[in-house]
């Protein structure tokens, strides 16, 4: 019986074409058709390691650790300016998946700047936002806003401390007027105070105290009036 051979079988070209161009290690630049480039490291095809990466319509600049094709790790990020074409940081710190996430710093365009944590791309957690009229913001954010416990310092040293709600003064806290030497402690809504009691504070050390000392009110429960207040507020959020 003749023994009958068939070729052998193999695999269309174009697959081995496919497995010589996927990108894996290290790389020179690398040109994408909308006019980015990227130099650094691929594994499987995908930005993955240490690189650098320039956006042709903006002309932003991301350095620093990829992952699987997206920011992840530490990194700056950097915009040209638009008279003077030099760069600017926007942003230095940790990613994940593309986003702001961790301990990071970021630069505002109009002089602001932030640090502390962050959350899928926005401020979130403990961080310190310094404004461009000298005040300054610690303590805890969410959503991009202050939401918690923090304290608001002012340019002449007057200061809040206390509840924060969407951006805005909200809950129990207190204010130190130190350029008048008062202390006003209270519950707060919507950045307005509703009710609380002021006193004198270190009124011998303050630059411009009132010409008369507050009179002393005696409570018998000031702190039963705070709560009742607080109660009422809570009630009016409901």
């Amino acid at each position: 019986m003749p023994i009958i051979k068939y070729p052998r079988a193999r695999e269309p070209l174009y697959y081995e074409w496919d497995r010589k161009a996927q990108k894996c290690g290290l790389r020179h630049t690398v040109f994408a058709v909308n006019g980015d480039q990227y130099t650094g490291e691929w594994l499987d095809n995908l930005k993955h390691g240490k690189g650098t990466q320039i956006w042709k319509s903006t002309g932003a600049i991301y350095s620093g650790d990829w992952k699987f094709g997206k920011q992840d790790g530490y990194g700056s990020y950097s915009v040209p300016d638009p008279v003077t074409k030099e760069y600017k940081r926007v942003y230095t710190g940790w990613w994940k998946n593309g986003q702001k996430t961790g301990q990071g710093v970021s630069f505002y365009p109009n002089g602001e700047r932030y640090e502390g944590e962050w959350s899928d791309g926005v401020r979130g957690g403990w961080g310190r936002m310094y404004y461009l009229d000298g005040s300054n913001y610690e303590g805890q954010w969410e959503a991009d806003q202050p939401n918690g416990q923090g304290v608001l310092r002012l340019p002449n040293g007057n200061r809040y401390e206390g509840g924060w709600k969407d951006g805005k003064k909200h809950g129990p806290g207190r204010y130190f007027y130190v350029d008048k030497g008062q202390l006003l402690e209270g519950t707060w809504a919507e950045d307005i105070a509703k009710c609380g009691l002021l006193v004198d504070f270190d009124r011998d050390r303050a630059p411009a105290p009132p010409q008369y000392p507050i009179p002393k009110i005696e409570l018998d429960d000031p702190a039963g009036v705070l709560a009742e207040a607080q109660a009422l507020l809570d009630d009016s959020d409901n």
